[in-house]
């Protein structure tokens, strides 16, 4: 499919592993200018260089999107390499403090909160101005399934991604006039270098091996994904192109979820 994003310039935050790597990939096969960004200067190469057939439309900038002057920093490189943006993709976030609400403290609840929603509503102030100049724009935020079905034992993750899918529906109503399209893609346990910290501890905690952690992960805790597997990151990815695309014409305000299927009883 020819997305039609020819030359259209985006910026994929968290696109140094994961469901951001995977969404500069396909943005960048659909013919956009990519400026990746993420906050390990290390990761973020290493990730370019898997990309490197796309080089000559890659831009990429460490950024740490839990403070502003980063943030800044980001936006004036970016600006100096591509001018405005027409795409933003939010995608970097932490998994956070975990554990019993009672056990999770003031200092875990403001990081998860800072990154996974402050850090969003950071970048998209900074570069809606530029979004805005266009006359035609897509944001497009990850959430999670959690944001909808929250789990007992993560809740500031959850709650930082419920306010994250309020912050998409409120965007989308101010701006569509303007050309602006905002809408969120919710996945549910992707094979990511987050999840992939959340199954090494689970093994660890079991005294089992990864794969079956991952497999009693799967039948204890998300017996409802009726796919039983964890998702890819291409698999949100490719979403998210279309939603960044003149595909997605008409699409505003949604909360698409790639999630197997998965409705849990809460």
């Amino acid at each position: 499919m020819d997305l039609n994003i020819r030359d259209r310039k985006a910026l994929v935050t968290g696109a140094s592993s994961g469901i951001g790597l995977e969404t500069a990939r396909q943005l960048l096969a659909e013919g956009a200018v990519v400026v990746m960004t993420g906050p390990e200067p290390d990761e973020l190469k290493a990730a370019v260089d898997e990309l490197a057939e796309f080089k000559e439309r890659i831009y990429a900038h460490d950024a740490d999107i839990a403070d502003d002057e980063s943030v800044d920093e980001l936006a004036a490189s970016g600006a100096a390499d591509v001018g405005d943006l027409d795409i933003l993709v939010n995608v970097a976030g932490i998994h956070g403090a975990g554990g019993p609400f009672h056990e999770i403290s003031q200092e875990g609840w403001d990081r998860t909160i800072d990154v996974d929603l402050m850090g969003p509503v950071r970048v998209t102030r900074t570069f809606l101005p530029g979004l805005r100049r266009g006359g035609w724009g897509r944001i497009v935020f990850v959430s999670s399934e959690d944001a909808v079905q929250p789990y007992d034992d993560e809740l500031p993750y959850c709650a930082a991604k419920a306010g994250m899918l309020s912050l998409a529906k409120g965007l989308s109503r101010t701006y569509a006039s303007e050309g602006l399209l905002v809408n969120t893609v919710s996945p549910a346990f992707i094979a990511t270098p987050m999840t992939d910290e959340m199954m090494n501890e689970r093994a660890q905690q079991k005294g089992t091996s990864f794969d079956e952690a991952i497999a009693s992960f799967l039948r204890e805790e998300r017996p409802f994904m009726e796919l039983g597997r964890r998702g890819r990151p291409e698999e949100v990815a490719k979403v998210i192109a279309i939603l960044c695309s003149d595909a997605a014409s008409f699409v505003n305000g949604s909360n698409y979820r790639v999630d197997a299927g998965s409705v849990a009883t809460i």
